[in-house]
């Protein structure tokens, strides 16, 4: 206070000079501070300047995995043969981990609308250089309550940032056969109005998907991934190696979206590649199915 009279006391030329001087000082003095100010006052903006932490450890913060019942499942592709499944989570469970890992004063959200496109901006704060750390992802659109939807989705994505769910990225491609649930065709759909549920989930010491089963509402197992037997990897060969075994969830996800794209069944695919299972599909196999799809014309096309 006593500098900020000094300031008022001065007149003329010298004015904006003591001014500068001033407001140099005090942003060296309350370095780190303007951004509780902000989040005080309630105002917010977009922090493409901040630093990212890198990992899911922050400081002694450590982001927990997923447990079984916090995960729920969606049908991505469903067919008279069967459906594909993709594990998400929702917001709540963005919330909960975040107050359970940094507290309710240790983060914060915002939201700020770029080129028509609704931002989140997810900050934790740093007790070790007393900053706000934070990390921004993009909304899609639902098809209902869009603004509601897209909000939330921009937040779950800022929270994949740091960490929370990442896990989910490892999952292997689920497919659940005809036999095992309640296929009903709508018209030119096929649709399935089974609830399946995560049963129970293990990872391991790489926060990888291990061990999986997921039932239906009658609580039968209709997927099961089982852990590898010991001695499964070849000595000497490196995860990006070992990787390439079998197909990745994001990769069976572009193919499903192909497919639809095209018109081609999957029954076509696994005829044509000699797969008996899409789930054991090779990702060197996945590669060439996607080669030859981008060469296929729309199906409105053709």
């Amino acid at each position: 206070m006593y500098q900020l009279i000094r300031v008022r006391e001065h007149t003329g030329s010298g004015w904006n000079a003591s001014l500068r001087r001033f407001l140099k000082h005090y942003k060296k003095q309350n370095k780190g501070m303007e951004d509780t100010d902000r989040k005080n006052s309630g105002f917010s903006m977009p922090f493409p300047e901040r630093k990212a932490v890198m990992g899911n450890k922050t400081g002694n913060n450590i982001i927990r995995l997923l447990r079984a019942d916090e995960i729920e499942c969606r049908a991505s592709l469903v067919s008279e043969k069967g459906l594909s499944l993709l594990l998400y989570k929702d917001a709540r469970v963005d919330q909960r981990i975040l107050d359970e890992t940094f507290g309710i004063f240790g983060w914060k959200r915002s939201h700020q609308c770029i080129n028509d496109k609704l931002y989140c901006t997810v900050e934790i704060y740093n007790k070790e250089t007393g900053e706000w750390v934070a990390k921004q992802d993009v909304g899609t659109n639902g098809e209902q309550q869009k603004e509601k939807s897209q909000a939330s989705d921009s937040f779950k994505r800022a929270c994949f940032n740091w960490g929370i769910g990442r896990e989910l990225y490892s999952a292997p491609f689920i497919w659940v056969p005809a036999s095992k649930t309640e296929i009903q065709k709508k018209g030119k759909k096929y649709c399935c109005n089974e609830r399946f549920t995560v049963s129970s989930i293990e990872y391991n010491a790489e926060r990888e998907i291990t061990e999986l089963v997921i039932k239906d509402g009658q609580s039968q197992t209709v997927y099961e991934l089982k852990p590898r037997t010991a001695g499964w990897k070849q000595a000497g060969k490196t995860r990006k190696d070992a990787g390439q075994q079998h197909v990745s969830s994001m990769q069976m996800e572009n193919l499903e979206k192909e497919l639809q794209r095209t018109g081609v069944s999957m029954d076509a695919v696994k005829e044509r590649y000699r797969i008996e299972d899409p789930e054991q599909m090779s990702g060197e196999v996945c590669r060439k199915v996607m080669s030859a799809l981008a060469k296929t014309k729309p199906k409105d096309a053709a």
